[in-house]
Parts: C-alpha cells; sequence; structure tokens
C-alpha cells in the first residue's frame, strides 16, 4: 500500500456537486492499494498515519501526531498512486488492485486508523469521480509505501 499524507488547514470531498466529506486541521491521506497488499500493510500504515509527529509544538518543531492536536483524518481511495511511467508517456496501472482486493483493504485501513484515533475518520467514495479539494499547511507532504518499512 502506498498513502500521501498531506498536512491540512481543511480539505474536503465532492461528489457530483455535493459535499461528502470536510475536515477542519488534520491529515488528507490518499491511498492507493496493490494486488500484493495485506490487511497488515494496512494495520501497519494506520499506526504511521495516527503516530506520525508532523505537527509542531509549542516551540515550532513537528513533535506533534494528529492524535496529540485532536485532529481529522480525510481518507480517500487513489489507485493512481501506483502509476507506472517508465515506458512512454501513458501511465499504466497494472499494479493497482482490483475492486475486490482493494475494497475491504481499504476499508479495513479506514476502520483501523478510526480505532486508533478515537472517532471516525472522513472518506471519499471508492471508485468514484470526486473532486478534493485542501488547503495543504506548509506545505508538508509526506510519502509512506509499506513495501519500504525497513
Amino acid at each position: 500500500m502506498r498513502i500521501l499524507i498531506q498536512r491540512v488547514n481543511e480539505a474536503s470531498v465532492e461528489i457530483d456537486k455535493k459535499l461528502k466529506s470536510f475536515i477542519g486541521t488534520g491529515l488528507l491521506v490518499l491511498v492507493g492499494i496493490e494486488e500484493a497488499d495485506t490487511i497488515q500493510d494496512s494495520e501497519w500504515l494506520a499506526g504511521k498515519v495516527a503516530g506520525l509527529r508532523i505537527f509542531d509544538d509549542e516551540n515550532g518543531v513537528m513533535n506533534r501526531s494528529v492524535l496529540d492536536i485532536a485532529g481529522e483524518i480525510l481518507v480517500v481511495s487513489q489507485f493512481t498512486l501506483h502509476a507506472m511511467t517508465k515506458k512512454g508517456n501513458r501511465p499504466s496501472y497494472i499494479r493497482a488492485a482490483k475492486h475486490e482486493v482493494a475494497i475491504p483493504l481499504y476499508e479495513h485501513f479506514c476502520a483501523e486508523l478510526s480505532r486508533k484515533m478515537g472517532k471516525e475518520v472522513k472518506t471519499g467514495t471508492f471508485a468514484a469521480d470526486m473532486k478534493v479539494a485542501l488547503v495543504n499547511n506548509g506545505p508538508v507532504t509526506i510519502w509512506i509505501d509499506s513495501k519500504n518499512k525497513e
């Protein structure tokens, strides 16, 4: 699994011109799932997201997690995180998981992250045409791949 985390002042998802989800201060997490991913990948990444210390403390040092600041999280499925661009100019998404694999892992990731946060995380809708808006704070953007744990 790959995730792209953005520290935000606010973020939202709109589907069919209707607001689906909105958060204030917290994290926008884009999630890409590939065929080889497992429940263990989703649990490891959920722990990383909840514990990642990228919010400023009283000294202006990134030393607080989203849990520490009682922030919010918006999780959006993003199969294009597995784009392969080695050949030609048209990305290939052959490594992105099919719905049968991706949806259960996406839902497990969201549930595990909600459990760690002690509150429900907001989401987009899997495979929907979403309009994602955000105000990146920093900007702080971090990429994590569960296949690169060490």
